[in-house]
């Protein structure tokens, strides 16, 4: 058994893993999670319009960096894997951000392509769903972060995959922000220009990924887990209700459609909802909605399990 931790820094959020990992004869068996945790730091604050990582942002990170060293160190990890996502792969400063992370955690992050980030993902989401036959294959699995969504068509292994830029950050700074302030609720037709960039960007996948031939889509991340916990009119966020749920392709569009004529207040009024949501999550349904609609999926397998355990199950 090894005790590993890993470290998944995307655009919107910061998350760790601490697991105990068991090998046998050299094939990865089980992840059992003793910390799992997530904190919103927006590092890719204004990131695809400046290029650069933005000073408040770095120093967010950093801190939950500070809280998460804390945290592997009293849990005796063994070997730990950093790994940094869209925001910083774009940024023109990410050296600073580079060094930032060694300081406080011993270790360089990793800023990986897309390509290993949806590989990753791929390992995470499914593991678990490769011991039964009860979801047909191949699976299509979704990632949709803050700067970025993954798309990864497999069966026992990855097929094809493919990163693009459209993410519930990225969306919302692009098509939903007037003068440095998010609209509440926006127009029809920054909703419209938002689901063009969608739409132009499921056709970029498209031309490497076989994204209609999937007969299972299993979604991933905060906007997907979010919609999952909404359509569970949850009292508060529940992982265990919400992995391995279902949402038909009719709630979520009926979700979607309330969050983009909703209000601030209204949103985050939701008990399941995390407040570093509230402004970024109508435009993550609505890039959930625009894959289901493009694959005629009726419903998506939502998953708590992701990117982070592919990282770990590396480590492993």
């Amino acid at each position: 058994m090894t005790r590993v931790a890993a470290v998944d820094c995307g655009t919107n959020s910061i998350r760790l893993l601490v697991a105990d990992a068991t090998v046998s004869n050299g094939a990865s068996g089980e992840l059992v999670d003793l910390d799992r945790r997530m904190t919103i730091v927006r590092l890719g604050q204004g990131v695809d319009r400046t290029g650069r990582l933005a000073p408040e942002a770095l120093q967010r990170t950093f801190a939950a960096c500070r809280e998460y060293a804390a945290i592997i160190k009293e849990h005796g990890a063994e070997r730990l894997r950093f790994v940094a996502t869209s925001a910083s792969r774009d940024a023109e400063n990410r050296d600073e951000f580079v060094r930032g992370v060694l300081d406080i955690l011993g270790v360089e992050p990793e800023v990986i392509s897309g390509d290993q980030e949806a590989a990753f993902s791929f390992t995470g989401a499914t593991k678990e769903l490769a011991g039964g036959d009860h979801l047909p294959k191949p699976y299509l699995v979704v990632d949709i972060g803050g700067g970025s969504t993954e798309f990864v068509v497999g069966d026992d292994r990855v097929r094809a995959a493919r990163s693009v830029d459209v993410g519930c950050v990225r969306m919302t700074e692009r098509h939903l922000v007037r003068d440095g302030v998010v609209s509440d609720p926006p127009s029809e037709e920054q909703i419209a220009a938002m689901r063009a960039d969608i739409e132009a960007a499921l056709d970029l996948a498209e031309q490497t990924v076989p994204l209609r031939e999937a007969r299972t889509l299993v979604g991933l991340a905060g906007s997907v887990t979010t919609v999952s916990a909404i359509a569970q009119e949850l009292p508060e966020y529940d992982s265990e209700a919400i992995h391995h749920s279902r949402v038909s392709h009719e709630k979520v569009r009926e979700i979607t459609e309330w969050l983009l004529r909703s209000t601030h207040a209204e949103r985050a009024a939701v008990p399941s909802m995390h407040p570093g949501r509230v402004d970024v999550i109508g435009a993550g349904a609505l890039v959930l909605l625009s894959i289901m609609e493009r694959i005629g999926a009726q419903e998506v397998v939502v998953s708590e399990h992701d990117i982070l355990d592919g990282i770990a199950w590396s480590v492993a």
